[in-house]
């Protein structure tokens, strides 16, 4: 097992202590990371990762890519379910730790899902918001929910988390078995041999269940949003990503060609040309 040194660093925000990287200068980036994956930079050349875009972000942005709560780095204390406003208000509260002057902020799949959560919960703490690949989650109906209970507990009918469910499901291939293996890294050298149980059992409860906010209350969240989409996810359709972008009042739409649940570089330079149009003053 190699060891990735991390130069991170931990602040106190929401009654837990937050562990962040920071790089770059120039306007703040929050950099919010997708499930499995964490801020950590062993995730280099995975495609569902922000890890290989951010000498690109870092040359245009101060990017802070957090871990969070109950992932990796970040710790989750007590036993309270760790929801997506339970994690947008970390976010919240990591912004306000930090000092940070409503910086932009954008997320990968459940990172969108967050980043957008917050928009409904603090629309004065953030400048822009890019969501991608997370708009399915505004959907009470949507697929995905079925898709990760089967990721995460076997069956598209599971009610709790089967670790070795999860295990199975990823020996499919060479590729996936190596993306666990990742994971299994990431978390046990933060937490402790084992703690990848840990980690998906709590990821199970909000990621197989509706959040409880839909595409009509988008239309709530008073910044400029990007919903960026490639035409080929499995997870967020087209049609649903149509549906959240008229639903902003301010909404812009990006449609990847040929992309699936992944972040390509023409994602990133979608996002960069978004973002630097929307730089708070």
């Amino acid at each position: 097992m190699n060891t990735i040194v991390e130069q991170g660093r931990h602040v106190h925000a929401n009654g837990i202590d937050i562990y962040y990287r920071e790089q770059g200068e120039g306007p703040p980036l929050l950099l919010l990371h997708g499930g499995l994956v964490s801020s950590s930079l062993r995730w280099a050349g995975v495609p569902v990762s922000y890890a290989s875009h951010l000498d690109t972000l870092a040359a245009r942005f101060r990017v802070i890519t957090p871990d969070t709560r109950g992932c990796a780095r970040t710790a989750h204390t007590g036993n309270d379910t760790i929801s997506f406003a339970l994690l947008a208000d970390d976010v919240a509260a990591l912004i306000e730790a930090l000092e940070l002057e409503r910086p932009l902020i954008a997320g990968f799949s459940e990172g969108a899902i967050t980043a957008t959560v917050l928009g409904l919960r603090a629309p004065e703490s953030v400048s822009a918001i890019v969501n991608q690949a997370g708009h399915d989650f505004f959907n009470p109906q949507a697929p995905s929910f079925q898709i990760m209970r089967q990721l995460f507990g076997g069956s598209t009918d599971s009610t709790r988390t089967d670790p070795d469910a999860v295990e199975r499901f990823f020996s499919q291939s060479q590729r996936m078995r190596a993306m666990f293996e990742l994971m299994q890294q990431d978390q046990d050298e933060a937490q402790g041999t084992g703690y990848w149980r840990t980690y998906v059992e709590l990821a199970f409860e909000r990621t197989t269940r509706w959040p409880g906010y839909a595409f009509a209350d988008l239309g709530k969240i008073e910044v400029p949003a990007l919903i960026l989409c490639g035409d080929r996810d499995e997870f967020c359709s087209v049609e649903e990503a149509i549906t959240a972008y008229r639903a902003l009042p301010k909404g812009e739409l990006a449609i990847l060609a040929d992309t699936g649940h992944v972040i390509t570089p023409a994602a990133i330079e979608a996002m960069v040309e978004f973002l630097e149009r929307h730089v708070s003053p």
